[in-house]
């Protein structure tokens, strides 16, 4: 019990770190300009990363329903 609280608590800290480099680096980039490649290049970034989370996602989930997951490693 002790280990799952303190295991979520680092992963909290990690993410408040994280979200505060995200928002240091995004004031330090406020005057930079982004021309149509830079958006271009955001977007599609954007939608790779959100294409590979959800079919990482789908496989896990079909993993599981098909019962793979039970047969590995009992051999």
């Amino acid at each position: 019990m002790r280990g799952d609280v303190l295991v979520i608590g680092l992963l909290l800290a990690l993410l408040a770190l994280a979200a505060a480099v995200a928002l240091w680096a995004w004031r330090e980039l406020d005057d930079v300009p982004l021309d149509l490649h830079g958006w271009l290049a955001l977007a599609g970034g954007v939608a790779a990363t959100l294409v590979l989370g959800v079919g990482l996602m789908v496989l896990v989930y079909q993993s599981h329903r098909r019962g793979f997951d039970e047969r590995a490693g009992h051999e």
